[in-house]
């Protein structure tokens, strides 16, 4: 059937069980003496010991995603492709391996978790195919229905006690129509955010995303790039996916192909299959501009409940997290992020979703959260969101080319302190340097502790990997270090990962 053939479909029953729903969850364990303490909460990170963070992607997926060691090692520790984990414990993305940051679900508790999304179209709505089967109603149906029963207490939250039709009656139904415009810019009058002139500028450039990838059936959130069809989401809701179905915030579900994916930072770009012409692109903001105790809203399809907006603030700036990569995208690697944490409630399939400022511009892709256990993968407060930033420089990279590229400084790091007189100062400790690598070339040495890069504090090895990461090869980077008691500068310039 060719892209402009259409076939109308009603969503299926709901079956009478749904499978649990895993998502990336980061998390980790701490050790004694830990350089986290005293240190300001921003951008120290946070103390993982017992908590562990999971990406919110394929709440129909199986299997366990294992968080990464603390303390990172090797010689990509401090490139923007992630360090290996520590030696003595369970390898990146091993169930049960211990994590300084978000890990994947099936990680102890309490767990962070990547998260499922999006709604069916009523029957009346079309399916653009490429192909003869089932169709995307069947897809996109059955998966809502597994986000509805895959999670704890699921059904109990959603079910409706005036109807007696249970969880049936979640369903989302198309709630905005394409424009074919650019998202508006909303202006806030007086001290209170105008979220509801926020939800109506920008509801239309958000997209729920259906999976299909190893005969399971996965869920996640997007937003529109671009008038061509890109849409920016998370590798761990696409990555590995055999079929790819969007469902337009006016209920038209689209074929969409795979782009590029970017593993090392859990970043993806799709493409809509005969993209319509009045598609509503976002409007970027610049999250380097962000400050705590800002307002944001979440827009995404937690638990099949398409256009779900949730709003807070933002907790804290560059808190590194660490996420172990499992199943959901086929890999063994880590994430290692900087990210922007929040308090708006972000629950499973909210993963890929744009994180909004006040003005309605994107300021951050939701990916991960922390839950109080596995059992309980709802949300507690603590949110995770990839800065934007990022974000676009990876999505133009994948736009052009399918691939990303990564900055790489070429040494092995694990927490430690250095001391300067009486003070002392938490950091990231070189363990190894690589010969040849900007690291040595700039005179870095074992046991120098970098406490900062471009003056933005590094308390911890996973915040200086997380930073690295933002850069790009070519850029010149100033690392204040402690050596024998003495502060001092370096510049490196870094260059590109040798296996990017």
């Amino acid at each position: 059937m060719t892209q402009d053939s259409h076939s109308r479909y009603a969503p299926p029953s709901i079956p009478p069980s749904g499978r649990p729903a895993p998502s990336p969850t980061p998390g980790g364990s701490g050790s004694s003496g830990s350089p986290y303490t005293g240190v300001p909460a921003t951008p120290a990170g946070y103390d993982f010991s017992r908590a562990s963070s999971r990406p919110q992607g394929l709440s129909a997926a199986t299997g366990a995603y294992g968080s990464t060691a603390s303390s990172a090692s090797g010689p990509y520790a401090a490139s923007a492709a992630g360090a290996p984990g520590a030696a003595g414990g369970p390898a990146p993305g091993a169930p049960g391996a211990p994590g300084a940051g978000p890990a994947y679900l099936g990680a102890s508790s309490p767990t962070a978790q990547h998260q499922p999304a999006y709604a069916p179209a009523d029957a009346g709505y079309q399916a653009r195919q490429e192909r003869r089967g089932p169709g995307w109603g069947a897809l996109v149906g059955a998966t809502v229905v597994a986000a509805l029963l895959g999670s704890a207490g699921a059904v109990a939250v959603v079910k409706a006690t005036d109807s007696g039709q249970g969880p049936a009656a979640a369903s989302s139904a198309p709630t905005a129509i394409a424009t074919g415009d650019t998202t508006q810019t909303v202006t806030t009058q007086g001290q209170t955010p105008d979220w509801e002139g926020v939800t109506a500028a920008v509801s239309n450039a958000v997209v729920a995303i259906a999976i299909e990838k190893d005969g399971q059936r996965g869920e996640g959130s997007g937003f529109i790039y671009d008038k061509a069809g890109h849409i920016i989401t998370n590798d761990h809701v696409v990555g590995g996916a055999s079929r790819v179905a969007v469902t337009l915030a006016d209920g038209r579900i689209y074929d969409a192909e795979i782009t590029g994916t970017d593993p090392a930072t859990d970043l993806a770009v799709i493409e809509l299959v005969g993209a319509p012409e009045d598609l509503t692109v976002v409007q970027l903001g610049n999250s380097d501009e962000m400050v705590t105790g800002q307002d944001v809203m979440a827009i995404g399809n937690p638990l099949g409940l398409s256009s779900t907006a949730t709003t807070g603030i933002v907790s804290a700036l560059n808190r590194p997290v660490v996420t172990g990569k499992g199943e959901s995208t086929g890999g063994d690697g880590t994430v290692y992020t900087n990210a922007i944490q929040i308090d708006a409630a972000v629950n499973p399939g909210n993963s890929g979703g744009p994180l909004f400022d006040e003005r309605g511009h994107v300021v951050g892709v939701t990916s991960s959260i922390i839950t109080a256990s596995e059992d309980n993968p709802g949300s507690i407060g603590i949110g995770f969101a990839i800065p934007v930033n990022l974000a676009d420089k990876v999505a133009k990279q994948l736009i052009e080319s399918g691939s990303a590229t990564h900055a790489y400084l070429g040494v092995g790091l694990d927490n430690g302190v250095g001391e300067v007189g009486d003070e002392v100062r938490s950091g990231a400790k070189v363990t190894k340097v690589e010969s040849g690598a900007p690291a040595d070339k700039a005179g870095l040495k074992e046991n120098d502790v970098i406490i900062a890069i471009d003056g933005k504090p590094t308390a911890q090895a996973d915040a200086l990997t997380g930073f690295v990461r933002q850069y790009s090869a070519g850029e010149t980077v100033k690392l204040t270090v402690i050596r024998d008691g003495e502060r001092k500068d370096v510049e490196a310039t870094l260059v590109e990962r040798p296996d990017s």
